[in-house]
């Protein structure tokens, strides 16, 4: 294996192996230093953090070294989407080119999968709400008939948000184990027993997390095998962390559990009345305690929800009931599986409901958060490097993490210190995108500032100019769905006084999948979105020329845990923006303008309305955070941009400084 790192070179050359087995591959020398630092780190079981530019082709560059080490290898990626991308793409151009017959496997979490038990429970129950539910749970009773791998995303004819879906896949908290009749056939115990044998498998940072601390996916015994860890799309693991470390008690949950005890009483104890209707009156009380909150989202500390309205006494009332069900269920338990786990599952969380009320320690943050239609309980601990570090100081296996935003600036201080990684080994290679020609920074000039009622609409204003040059082909990304509500009214309004046809998408009106493709499809359209688009979105070539940021991505002032986290650091002395919102602010912000450039041949504008960016001392960290673009206050410069041989690097008068440290 000590050879690996200087053996690369033949693979990534421009006749090497991935050139002659990837159709268009190019070779970039990024690449080839990314995947030499990997191999390295592999051979000496050693801890690499690696931030790849956009185009450096960061999966290739693990994928290789991690293929011809041998070995056991967990590679995690931050969604099941790009999970799927990386095992049904990545992985076998890359497997073909090296000609290894290496053993993958994909692995996801349990609700991801059909369960045989659940879907036949619900197919005999006969109290379904609509005959197109009944017929997507026929659909799902082919497929699982068909013996194939019972993977929901395999199953297209079935809509993902199908209320289906819930009756016949299982969680956590409702799945029997090893007492379920199906468990022998159960399609999550499938893909486990082939992720055990496998050399190398794909997860996703939930599961990873699972199964690495809470062992909630029962595969506790991948790792202690695992040679290697890769956690790609790394800049989200420490808030991916924080929620697992955390606890949580939603009235999703507590729902789905009196719905199921409804269910169940009728069909394992319907002699004992008592207990549907504890579990209707928990049902009711749920409801009730939603509607004490405000219809719009809210995130609120534990102080200030128990303060508003009858938020205290709905929540009250909501422990009684779920009290009362646990009494009934543990009188009723032993009459059949599942009555026995809805017993614990109502012991459990009425635990973590009194846990929740009684206060926190020094190290976590109790808040409120609610959705239109749901209210979520948290505690939130306010540093997860510790727990984390446990598992590196382990030793006996590498530990890779990558991203293409994981500095600060030039620093990865911010980044190191979330995960205790201090001592960690660091690499940051650039993008090979020649930025000086392919994109321009526009930071308008005279916008409102960001905290004013009229800097929304003065954003829309500002863009109108640029998109007609660009002719649509836009992503206006916002802070908060506040902003984004009002800049579409606002749009719409400009659009039909201009004359102008771009086809709108605003986020919340269709699935992201559904939007994307219609986006792509149209040519001139103009997407709205909030903080679901700022990653993870991939739209190369020319349906995307401009990307518009609203204001700095700053965590709000009233964000319960980035509030708490800011005053434990000046507690210890330290400084809250400069080291908490600065950093988080950066590692954001540069996410929202990697959406913009994707290929070597793109061209584009980022538009950024906040005037902060050019005017205050700390608009030098963020932009030195940002792909190495010209910069320009002048919207001449900007449309001109737009038009035939569009010149970039023209000497303009109107700039100022605004082009320094470019």
């Amino acid at each position: 294996m000590s050879h690996l790192p200087s053996a690369l070179d033949d693979w990534y050359a421009a006749n090497g192996g991935l050139s002659r087995a990837i159709e268009n591959y190019r070779p970039r020398a990024q690449q080839l230093e990314l995947s030499r630092a990997v191999a390295q780190a592999l051979a000496d079981k050693s801890v690499l953090v690696a931030e790849a530019g956009t185009g450096t082709g960061k999966t290739l560059a693990y994928l290789v070294p991690a293929l011809l080490a041998g070995g056991k290898t967990l590679i995690s990626t931050g969604t099941k989407a790009l999970q799927d991308q990386l095992f049904h793409r990545d992985l076998p151009r890359v497997r073909a080119a090296l000609g290894r017959p290496v053993q993958t496997a994909l692995l996801k979490g349990r609700a991801n999968y059909l369960c045989r038990h659940h879907l036949e429970r619900a197919l005999a129950g006969g109290r379904l709400r609509s005959r197109e539910e009944a017929a997507h749970l026929q659909a799902m009773a082919r497929f699982a008939q068909r013996g194939a791998g019972g993977d929901r995303g395999d199953l297209g004819e079935v809509p993902e948000n199908s209320p289906a879906w819930a009756l016949a896949t299982s969680t956590r908290e409702n799945c029997l184990g090893g007492d379920c009749p199906q468990f022998r056939d159960c399609f999550v115990m499938r893909a486990r027993k082939h992720a055990l044998e496998a050399e190398l498998v794909v997860v996703n940072h939930h599961l990873f997390f699972a199964d690495l601390w809470l062992r909630d996916e029962g595969v506790g015994e991948l790792l202690p095998n695992c040679q290697a860890i890769i956690l790609d799309e790394a800049h989200q693991l420490p808030e991916a962390a924080s929620a697992f470390f955390g606890t949580s008690v939603t009235s999703g949950q507590l729902l789905d559990l009196a719905q199921d005890c409804v269910r169940e009483s009728l069909l394992a104890a319907r002699d004992f009345s008592p207990l549907g209707d504890c579990a209707r009156v928990l049902d009711k009380a749920v409801r009730d305690w939603r509607l004490a909150f405000p219809q719009e989202a809210v995130k609120w500390t534990a102080a200030q929800a128990l303060a508003y309205g009858e938020a205290a006494r709905t929540l009250e009332r909501l422990q009684a009931a779920l009290d009362a069900l646990v009494q009934a269920l543990a009188s009723q338990a032993e009459r059949s599986e599942e009555l026995a786990l809805g017993h614990a599952r109502a012991v459990a969380h009425l635990a973590a409901l009194a846990e929740w009320r009684a206060g926190e320690g020094e190290d976590a943050v109790r808040w409120l958060e609610t959705t239109p239609r749901a209210v979520l309980l948290h505690a939130t601990p306010l540093s997860v490097a510790g727990r984390f570090r446990e598992q590196l100081d382990k030793g006996g296996r590498a530990w890779v993490f990558t991203s293409a935003t994981l500095r600060a600036g030039e620093d990865f201080t911010h980044f190191l210190a979330q995960l205790g990684l201090e001592d960690a080994a660091t690499l940051a290679v650039v993008s090979p995108f020649d930025y000086a020609c392919q994109a321009l920074l526009y930071v308008p000039e005279d916008l409102p500032a960001p905290n004013s009622r009229e800097h929304t609409n003065a954003v829309i204003a500002a863009a109108l100019p640029v998109l007609k040059a660009s002719g649509g082909r836009a992503f206006l990304l916002f802070t908060s769905l506040r902003a984004l509500q009002r800049a579409h009214g606002e749009l719409e309004r400009l659009l039909a006084a201009e004359g102008l046809d771009f086809p709108l998408f605003v986020q919340g009106t269709a699935s992201k999948r559904e939007m994307l493709e219609a986006f792509r499809r149209c040519g001139n359209g103009v997407l709205l979105g909030s903080q679901s688009f700022w990653e993870g979105v991939d739209i190369p070539g020319d349906a995307l020329s401009v990307v518009v940021i609203d204001k700095l991505p700053f965590a709000p002032p009233d964000d319960p845990v980035a509030a708490a986290r800011m005053e434990r650091v000046r507690r210890a002395g330290g400084n809250p923006f400069l080291e908490v919102q600065l950093p988080a602010a950066c590692i954001s912000l540069k996410q929202g303008a990697g959406r913009l450039i994707r290929t070597e041949t793109d061209r584009g504008v980022l538009m950024i309305c906040d005037p902060r960016l050019a005017e205050k001392p700390y608009g030098r960290v963020l932009l030195k955070s940002l792909p190495p673009m010209p910069r320009t206050r002048s919207l001449a410069r900007t449309l001109a941009f737009f038009a035939p041989q569009g010149a970039v690097n023209a000497p303009d008068p109107a700039d100022g400084g605004a082009r320094s440290e470019s």
